[in-house]
């Protein structure tokens, strides 16, 4: 069973002064799940978990992370700003992202972080938007094809629009070499959300036979290899979670099997996990506010996909518990829903879950990463709360619920503005 961080009795105490929907994130739990990397990848002097931003863009869950020792990986401007804003600058910062605009790259470079090139093309853009190449530089690997492991295959790499060519790796060192740089990264993300131990290990085999060569070939100086992100999370409770021990093992084996005979026992190793720093801590509590007895039985909440898209954009599944039946029978069977005009607005499809009256908690799990920061304002929905279940069980609102006024910010340029402005005064928004 998948088991809340949160009882009922702790969310009838919340919902007084936040009311639902709104994510809520486990302190403790991020903290000893970043102890537990830091952990797993102790063995390698240069170790370091560069939190994916586009995963929790919240800077209060960011700052926590930061105390863990994690950097951050981001792919956007805002991303380098929430990054710079929690006190990350320099190499605390890896910069990935594909078709880049020139300002962003400037602004990473103003902030010294690491810039990860997606394309061999980049290497020209790169010098013409700076004046420079940096004396940092990394490169995202493409090998092509397939990706598998023992247990199948995982990915199709070949049909990403990431990263370089193995002969445009080969050729994008020596150029950037000539150009004046002189500590070099890998970076290599082939396949997303692996539940298996040995994803790690066998990607870190690949980029670390990969690296030798390189070195051996062009003369360039790796300094770290990163692993990047593809460590998932057991989204249904009858699947077995990663253990990040093993993994981290299994990287040290291929680290002394591959780079330590080749002279490159320095090397650090780097990873960008979103999914699996922060997914389990978060979840969704909404109210079940309706139910609807047609072809099928429905329970309708007041979430909506704009407060979690995965269900409705991936088909992807997410455990639910009603928080106080635990332990009841699951001897109904509902479709769990929101109010959107769209018809895959649903958390659950003919989900077996105990009775559900009307005023129950729903908690949605794991929606940590990739929930809130996917929400949008489709059928101008407003996005929920974020919420923080501290060490000490107190509770800290991390960011505000959206309010009409929020969402029609943008139109102050319209003349309309001002009867939209007198709206919400009378609305006492």
């Amino acid at each position: 069973m998948k088991k809340p961080f949160v009882t009922k009795e702790k969310v009838d105490e919340i919902v007084k002064k936040y009311p639902t929907p709104f994510h809520i994130y486990d302190e403790e739990g991020i903290v000893n799940n970043a102890k537990a990397v830091y952990d797993a990848f102790s063995w390698n002097k240069g170790f370091r978990e560069y939190f994916a931003v586009k995963a929790t863009p919240n800077p209060r869950l960011l700052e926590i992370l930061k105390d863990c020792g994690c950097g951050f990986d981001c792919s956007s401007m805002t991303e380098l700003m929430l990054s710079s804003a929690v006190g990350a600058s320099g190499e605390d910062i890896m910069f990935s992202s594909n078709d880049t605009p020139a300002s962003e790259f400037a602004y990473a470079d103003k902030l010294g972080a690491i810039i990860n090139l997606d394309d061999f093309t980049h290497i020209d853009y790169l010098e013409e938007t700076i004046g420079r190449i940096p004396e940092t530089i990394s490169c995202r690997f493409n090998p092509g094809g397939v990706f598998q492991m023992s247990n199948g295959i995982m990915d199709n790499p070949g049909d990403s629009k990431y990263g370089m060519t193995t002969e445009q790796l080969f050729e994008a060192f020596k150029v950037l070499k000539a150009k004046g740089a002189k500590r070099f990264g890998i970076h290599a993300f082939l396949a997303s959300n692996t539940v298996t131990n040995e994803y790690y290990p066998t990607l870190a085999g690949q980029l670390f036979e990969l690296a030798v060569k390189l070195e051996k070939e062009t003369g360039a100086d790796i300094a770290f290899i990163n692993l990047s992100g593809g460590v998932g999370i057991p989204y249904r409770p009858d699947q077995t979670g990663n253990d990040i021990a093993e993994i981290g093992k299994g990287v040290h084996e291929q680290y002394d099997k591959i780079l330590v005979p080749a002279g490159m026992g320095d090397v650090a190793i780097y990873t960008e996990m979103g999914r699996f720093m922060m997914g389990p801590y978060g979840a969704l509590v909404t109210t079940a506010i309706h139910e609807k007895h047609i072809y099928k039985e429905y329970i309708g909440v007041d979430a909506c996909a704009v407060d979690l898209m995965r269900p409705a954009m991936y088909g992807a599944y997410h455990h639910i518990t009603v928080l106080g039946k635990e332990n009841a029978p699951a001897d109904q069977v509902y479709d769990v829903t929101g109010s959107l005009c769209e018809n895959n607005d649903k958390f659950a499809i003919e989900r077996q879950l105990p009775k559900i009256d009307m005023g129950d908690y729903i908690y949605i799990h794991d929606t940590g990463a990739h929930g809130y920061a996917m929400g949008y304002n489709y059928n101008g929905k407003l996005k929920s709360a974020e919420l923080l279940l501290k060490k000490d069980g107190s509770v800290e609102l991390i960011r505000r619920a959206e309010t009409a006024r929020d969402y029609f910010s943008t139109l102050d340029t319209l003349s309309i503005y001002d009867k939209l402005d007198t709206i919400m005064k009378e609305e006492g928004i």
